[in-house]
This record gives C-alpha cells, structure tokens and sequence, in this order.
C-alpha cells in the first residue's frame, strides 16, 4: 500500500483498488496525516492551523475502515452517529449523502470534526487502532466527519444558499412556543429539532453575538468563527428567532417567561461560565486574568487585531498559564499569538496525566508554550503599583490514584522556585453562575450549583429542560449536543 503516494490523484483506478482490498490488506493502509499550517508561520496569525484532508486522503483514510458489523465506533459516539455508513459513502465519493447520514444524530459536524476529542469518544472504540495497538492509528473518524462538512458547506455556499436544514412545512406548524436559554452547541441543537417539529422557538443570548463557548471560548485558530455563523444562519432560516443582550435571571425570570411571555417549555443551556480561582495570594494584582476573559476579549472581542479589536488586551511579553486542559492550551497559544515572548504552561501533574488533547499538546510545544510540569502556583507576586512581576511556584511529585484515576499531586517541602513574568491566566476550570440560584429558586441544583435533570434532561420544573454545562459541568461540545438531542425529543412528546 506504499504504492499510493501524497502526490496521486483521484481515479477511477485508485477508487478501485482500495475497494477490491481485503480487510488485512486494508490494515495495511498508512495513516493520512492531516495537512497543517508551519508552526513558525502560524506563531503570527489565527487562520486554522489544521487545513483538513484532500479529497485523495478522504477517500485512503475512509478505506481503512473495516466496516465492523457491530459498529464499537458507533457505541463509543456519545450521539451515535452511524459511522461505518457515513464513512462508506466516502469511499464511494458520495459526500453529501455522507452528510445526510451524519445529521441524522449531528446538527453540527463541521465543528465537532473539529473540536471533539474523537481520540477519547468515536476512536477510541475503533478496532483497526486496537488490532495495530495503538490509538493514534485509528480511523482519523473526525477529520473525517470535518472533510464532508466542510465539502457540504462550502457546495451551499457556492450555490448561494446557506440554508443547510429543512424549512418547516407549514402542515407540521403547531402554536406552541418554546424558549431556548443560551446559543451553545446543546441549544444549537435543541433549537433545530424542536423548530423542525413544528413549534416556534426563540433563542435568547446573553452576549451581544451568537454561539456561546463556540464563539467566544474556543480561539480561531481552532474554529473559524464563519463556520459558527453559518449555523446560526441555518436555524436562522429554519424561522428560529433570536434576542441577544438577554441576562436569564435578570433580563427575564423563568416564571416570567412562561406565565407572561407564554411560553410552553424552556430550555436552558446558559453553561458554566464563572471560572475558578487559586485563591492565592497575589490573584488581585494587574495582569492577572481568568481564561474566561482573556479568551473572551481575544476572541468574541477581536482582541487578536488591534486595530479593530473591541477591547484592549492587556500588553504582557511573559505569560504563565495555569492548568493543563484544552482551555489552558487554547489560551497559552493565544498568547503566543499576540505577541507574548515567553508563555509557560504550569500544571501540577505530569504531561501523562494532562486532560488537554494530545493535538493540542504537540501544537503548544511545536508553537514555542515552555512546559513546568509537577509544579503549581504558591503566590503571584508583583510590585508597589500592583502589577504582576513574578510567579513563586512549589515543585510536586505524583502520589497514590485519586478519584478521576490520575496519580495525586504531592507537594514536595522547601521546593520554592520564582519565574519573572508579568501577566497570569488562570484556566482550573469554571463552575456554574450564581445567579441561577439567586434569580430561580423554584430549579433543583447540585451542591456545585448545576441543574438537576432526570434521565429526559426535565429538571424539577415540569416542561422546563436543561442541557450542557449547567448540568454536568465543563464538558466536550458533543456531550452538550446529545443532552440537546435528548431534550429536544422530551420537549417535542411534551409539546405533542
């Protein structure tokens, strides 16, 4: 299989000998390595560093699939895409048809083909990476799913229509009214399904833009932000409408919006957008921010130009970041792309035990991020005017398994050591906003403040559905998506 080289066209001939092969001969298929940006070049700008397959790759990664009849893949989906299919209509160049199958359980695969950790979810079920033994060697199912969405979009774009769902008929039309709180991905979808069922659907957000963490978490260079517009403009279409500038508690209670607005059911997506902190000392001073805001003003607030930017960013030449998932690794390569000279990544377990993406780990370290593993902030240390100077950080060692099944930080004593720096960001996580619990008693919360569901996503409130962040805290975009799902289908037998 050597024989198919980068450089070899789509023909008839190539098509046919991959499909006349075996499935040990398919084993055999090298992996497709996805095209990307030069790490030195991509240092200075924000266009996607990953450039997606060529129609050639598409179809040599496809026909690595084995087509397994029991489909581990599919189990291992948290909305249980019917991958073998969506994947042999690759192989025979029906891309749209692809698509079709992909949307039957995913609104939105063009991002999270993107986005996803598929190497933890789809893939980690796929039988060619066990049978090889390695994960890496999967069927690169994502980048995959990305190849056909990006190809269905950009042939609706060509045509000049971008509505991509179906228009409601008019015999499906109901006159029933539900409120969908938050534009992320899990309202996204709840907004699709529930419109397509019939009854009208109003988003409300509370930013002045829409796409929630789609928009303002998750950096450009990771998701072009036109590939989130375009979706808003699917649902656009469909007949959803949309009020933005909208506080849930404060613009508008629950109570309110059902007893006065006339709403029939509600869903809310709101996430988990309080972030938190340390408490150490120091985290008062200037330059220190949470990766909420710093990511916020780079990217819903065009914080990457200038220029034109929104916002001001504040001007930081060394940066630490603190945390070691995949909203630490955005915000660490953020910073490099605006300029900063040094950024250091702090986390106080080893790089084993880091939760951020494998691919964005390698894309960090081949961007010029300095790793301080084993180690964590003990105070942020700054000057007369206030202003961070310095970071003093305490080496650790890895003790006994906790409960998340990683080794257990063990701080090692008089293990002191000081890096010079000027700016701090804090990325350990967020939890829910307290203003759900101040402004809507009548919702059952956890004692983290997230909403309590039933296995439907209906919280206690009858016809009142929750999904995404605010249930389960910080999670990936497809989990949200399929608590939508799951609460799109209860709202419509609620509805019926």
């Amino acid at each position: 299989m050597n024989k198919i080289h980068e450089d070899s066209k789509v023909t008839e001939e190539l098509i046919t000998k991959l499909n006349s092969l075996h499935a040990k001969e398919r084993m055999q298929i090298p992996v497709q390595e996805m095209p990307m940006q030069d790490p030195v070049e991509r240092r200075s700008n924000i266009k996607e560093v990953a450039l997606g397959f060529s129609e050639k790759q598409a179809i040599i990664e496809a026909n690595r699939c084995l087509q397994c009849k029991n489909a581990p893949c599919v189990k291992a989906c948290p909305v249980n895409i019917k991958i073998p299919d969506f994947i042999k209509k690759i192989t025979e160049q029906k891309y749209s048809e692809a698509v079709d199958v992909i949307k039957e359980t995913n609104v939105l695969p063009a991002i999270c083909g993107r986005v996803c950790p598929q190497e933890t979810q789809c893939q980690s079920g796929c039988v060619v990476g066990k049978s090889l033994k390695d994960i890496n060697k999967a069927v690169g199912i994502g980048r995959l799913e990305r190849f056909v969405a990006d190809y269905d979009r950009k042939r609706e774009q060509e045509k000049n229509n971008k509505v991509n769902l179906n228009e409601v008929s008019t015999s499906s039309k109901t006159t029933k009214k539900v409120a969908v709180i938050g534009s992320g991905p899990a309202s996204i979808v709840v907004a699709a399904d529930v419109r397509k069922a019939g009854h009208e659907v109003t988003v409300f957000e509370a930013f002045h833009r829409l796409g929630g963490v789609l928009l303002y978490g998750i950096p450009e260079f990771r998701l072009p932000k036109e590939i989130v517009e375009y979706e808003i403009e699917n649902l656009r279409k469909l007949g959803v409408k949309f009020q933005t500038n909208f506080v849930f508690g404060k613009t508008r209670t629950l109570k309110a919006l059902m007893e006065k607005d006339g709403f029939d059911a509600v869903f809310i997506g709101i996430g988990a957008g309080l972030p938190n902190f340390l408490n150490i000392p120091g985290e008062n001073y200037v330059g220190v921010f949470s990766a909420n805001e710093y990511l916020t003003r780079a990217n819903l607030m065009k914080g990457y130009n200038q220029e034109q930017a929104h916002t001001p960013m504040y001007n930081a030449k060394k940066i630490a970041i603190l945390g070691g998932g995949n909203v630490a690794m955005d915000a660490a390569r953020t910073a490099v792309r605006l300029g900063a000279e040094e950024v250091y990544l702090i986390y106080r377990r080893s790089m084993d035990e880091m939760p951020a993406r494998a691919e964005e780990v390698e894309h960090a370290i081949e961007e010029g991020v300095i790793f301080k593993t084993l180690c964590n902030a003990k105070q942020i240390i700054g000057n007369d005017d206030q202003c961070v100077t310095g970071i003093e950080c305490l080496k650790y060692e890895l003790g006994e398994e906790d409960n998340s099944g990683r080794r257990r930080p063990v701080a090692i004593k008089n293990s002191e050591f000081t890096l010079d720096i000027d700016s701090v960001i804090i990325a350990i996580g967020n939890s829910s906003n307290p203003l759900i619990k101040q402004t809507t008693p009548e919702l059952e919360l956890n004692e983290r403040g997230n909403i309590l569901v039933k296995e439907n996503q209906e919280t206690s409130v009858k016809n009142v559905f929750a999904g995404g962040d605010i249930v389960r805290g910080a999670a990936t975009v497809i989990l949200a998506m399929g608590e939508g799902r799951k609460a799109a289908a209860a709202i419509n037998k609620a509805l019926k």
